[in-house]
């Protein structure tokens, strides 16, 4: 029993350290492993051969090749995916590019967008100088190949990169949490907030002479609440790039510093009664015989159809009730609803001919009633 005692009690003892022991092991070896992918899917995606190849002019790829593409790098490292989360992780990834190419201010921002995904992957790495070093001379092709790019070249990017995402409406539960998504799949955008950089806020028309001078203003409504630009970002390897476009777009405070995504555009509803709509109910109200006679217009014509003998007396005593004042507003077209003899001859002999083959089929309906009874005598 003693001995007994003194083992629970050493037990007992020894346990909460050994499970701080278990959960430090754990932890080291839960970062070392995060770290060890991170390092082998950034070193491959940032060799000197996979980036010279990506640099080259080429054609856009398509989506299947574009994910094999990044299957093969997520495959790089000891992690395994299996092709439902490959799917799955491949439709996040384009959803949120698409939504940052969307809220883009000017087409020359796509590099700041590239340079927020380079800044975020750089310090990924920052504790391995070698994969460190291969970001910082990628970083620097793209700056040597796409600084010196027009406007238009940039927006021809901007409109190729559009088109490649035009039929991806996946839908993302965070971004339909937030409202930045209808249930469609399609993005809402906002027609407020501050205007690109070097562009003047939209709302007024100046009007210049032929020497330049200024002569007059005018004012319109923009439809929207614009406000001044913000700083421009930075386009060097190093800096402030100003824009959250290009940060991770999964955590909710990214969503909301994102300017243009805080009120997504709701269609107002158009209040504006439909002339022509109320015109088309009018007049099938009138043939119709539900409206009075004062609300149509006195230029259009009225008419009544009597079909029936009845319908006279029925206005005679209208008439009468009303005192008999002033004529009728409305002429009256009567019609002959009797029927002549030679119709109601017609008439009859069709009908005969149906009550002829009534009877022929109770006949042959008799018929098989009585061979049924003559079978159940048998």
């Amino acid at each position: 029993m003693t001995i007994r005692r003194d083992s629970s009690n050493l037990l007992r003892a020894i346990t909460p350290e050994l499970t701080r022991n278990i959960q430090t092991g754990c932890s080291l070896n839960c970062e070392q492993f995060k770290t060890k992918v991170m390092n082998d899917i950034v070193g491959t995606m940032f060799s000197k051969t996979f980036m010279d190849e990506l640099l080259k002019p080429q054609q856009l790829y398509s989506h299947r090749t574009m994910k094999t593409v990044l299957t093969r790098l997520a495959h790089t490292s000891i992690m395994r995916l299996n092709p439902a989360s490959m799917d799955r992780l491949y439709e996040l990834m384009i959803m949120a590019f698409k939504y940052q190419v969307f809220l883009c201010p000017r087409p020359k921002d796509l590099l700041l967008i590239s340079y927020n995904h380079i800044d975020t992957i750089r310090e990924f790495v920052k504790d391995t100088p070698v994969v460190l070093n291969q970001v910082d001379e990628t970083h620097r092709k793209i700056i040597e190949v796409y600084s010196s790019l027009s406007e238009g070249e940039f927006q021809l990017l901007r409109q190729t990169l559009l088109i490649f995402f035009q039929d991806m409406h996946v839908r993302v539960s965070l971004f339909l949490k937030n409202q930045v998504q209808n249930p469609n799949g399609r993005f809402a955008l906002s027609t407020s907030g501050p205007v690109p950089h070097g562009i003047d806020v939209p709302g007024l028309i100046r009007t210049f002479d032929c020497k330049g001078r200024e002569v007059s203003r005018a004012e319109f409504p923009t439809g929207g609440c614009y406000t001044s630009p913000i700083r421009e970002g930075s386009f060097l390897l190093h800096g402030d790039r100003v824009s959250t476009l290009g940060l991770n777009m999964y955590t909710v405070n990214h969503l909301e510093e994102t300017h243009t995504s805080k009120t997504p555009t709701v269609k107002q509803a158009d209040n504006t009664p439909n002339l022509l709509a109320k015109e088309e109910l009018n007049l099938l109200a009138r043939l119709m015989g539900s409206m009075k006679a004062e609300n149509t217009p006195k230029a259009e014509t009225v008419f009544r159809i009597n079909l029936f003998n009845t319908d006279r007396e029925e206005e005679e005593e209208q008439a009468r009730a009303s005192g008999g004042a002033g004529e009728s507003s409305y002429e009256v077209i009567n019609i002959q609803a009797m029927q002549d003899e030679q119709a109601a001859t017609e008439l009859a002999l069709i009908a005969g001919q149906f009550a002829e083959g009534e009877r022929q089929e109770n006949q042959e309906s008799n018929k098989g009633d009585d061979l049924l009874a003559m079978m159940d005598d048998l």
